[in-house]
């Protein structure tokens, strides 16, 4: 049984992996939880249940009373309740947990704090997210290839989710390619911005990493790992998961982080 543990960020056997929540968390009233479970297919192209109960089991005895908010938009033609029900997402709600489509919720315009927007000066998700206490990405870790170069996917990737299809569609009405434009790189600087700087912590699922030989975030190869990361600052996260995950860092991360500090000083 291995446990590491640095300032921001813990990496975990699967096996002995126990939530431990952010300050945030604890005595909270309420908090949103955005898990990567956006296709009708299981791990490693989505966060095993195992995982999730895991930070849902956490959360909960760090805040007992707190309603728990779990947002999801999917990204399928398969419906959002159908791909829950598929999953087994329902069996792990209590009384106090509710399981929301991203793409129904009321939405407000978030600024992007960034004073060079890459696409986006400001983007619009749901409005819950200024109304919570506490919020926290769950990630698969994945490697896509999109214009031949390669993408990973963790804990802030995994906040494309949260953006209503219908107003960020192109071609596809069951994705969001506007977010693909100029590419996912460069749009997630906006969208750290603007959502991610926002989150209270993340946790990426590292047990078995997905490997796809094109831009399908669904279908590819499984290569077994056996970690889960957890801690406060995403991009920390994110970081430690691509060492974990055996795959160089991701560019996106030291930009943003760079930006991040001149911006936030931190």
């Amino acid at each position: 049984m291995t446990v590491i543990e640095t300032s921001t960020v813990t990496v975990a056997e699967t096996a002995a992996f126990v939530y431990t929540p952010p300050a945030a968390a604890h005595n909270a009233r309420k908090i949103l939880v955005k898990p990567n479970l956006g296709y009708p297919v299981g791990p490693p192209a989505t966060v095993s249940l195992a995982v999730l109960q895991q930070v849902l089991t956490g959360l909960r005895q760090a805040s007992p009373q707190a309603e728990i908010l779990i947002v999801e938009g999917v990204c399928s033609k398969v419906s959002f309740a159908d791909i829950m029900g598929k999953l087994g997402v329902y069996l792990l709600l209590d009384d106090g947990m509710q399981l929301l489509d991203a793409d129904t919720l009321e939405l407000a315009e978030y600024p992007n704090r960034s004073p060079q927007p890459v696409r986006f000066a400001t983007m619009w998700a749901p409005a819950i997210l200024q109304t919570v206490d506490c919020r926290i990405s769950v990630g698969a870790f994945k490697r896509t290839t999109l214009k031949g170069q390669s993408l990973i996917s963790a804990s802030l990737k995994n906040l494309y989710g949260l953006f209503p299809r219908n107003r960020y569609k192109a071609r596809s009405t069951s994705s969001r390619g506007q977010l693909h434009r100029p590419s996912v790189p460069e749009v997630l600087h906006d969208v750290y911005f603007t959502l991610g700087h926002r989150f209270d912590g993340a946790v990426v699922d590292c047990d078995q990493k997905f490997v796809s030989h094109d831009w399908r975030p669904d279908r590819g190869d499984t290569v077994t790992l056996g970690q889960v990361i957890w801690g406060d600052n995403l991009l920390a996260v994110d970081h430690r998961a691509c060492e974990v995950g055996q795959e160089a860092i991701a560019p996106y991360l030291p930009a943003i982080q760079a930006q991040r500090q001149n911006i936030m000083g931190f």
